[in-house]
């Protein structure tokens, strides 16, 4: 593997309540998005992309018992997917894995005319955005 670049992002932390409740949601779309499971832990699991791994933790110094997108902190993990009809498989197969669609009255341009993403949250309160790249902003 090539050295990752400087500056990219080598990996992201979520402590969740429930680690087999967050393995069913996760677990299912990280494995849909192209990443392979990395380690496993009685407490914990991590999924690898490229240089860039995704761990969940049920960790024990837990001070809530679920996760708030609107306090300080973490608000929500967007993924790139290749296009408009990927966007629509996840977002309709997520909902078999703990995920419901968030602003369903604006689906799939909630975030804007020209932007085309499903946002969705799991029953721990975690939000995720599934991008589809429009061609003209590929590199």
């Amino acid at each position: 593997m090539n050295r990752p670049t400087h500056g990219t992002l080598h990996h992201i932390e979520l402590w969740v309540p429930d680690l087999q409740r967050a393995l069913a949601s996760f677990g299912w779309l990280l494995q849909a998005l192209g990443y392979a499971v990395h380690q496993s832990w009685n407490d914990g699991r991590s999924w690898r992309l490229g240089p860039t791994y995704l761990v969940i933790e049920r960790s024990p110094a837990l001070t809530a018992e679920r996760h708030d997108r609107c306090r300080p902190g973490l608000n929500h993990l967007a993924f790139h997917v290749e296009d408009a009809t990927a966007v629509e498989k996840l977002a309709a197969d997520a909902a078999e894995h703990g995920w419901q669609l968030m602003f369903p009255e604006r689906h799939p341009y909630a975030g804007g005319g020209r932007h085309y993403a499903a946002y969705l949250e799991n029953d721990d309160g975690f939000e995720v955005e599934l991008v589809a790249i429009n061609p003209t902003e590929r590199n």
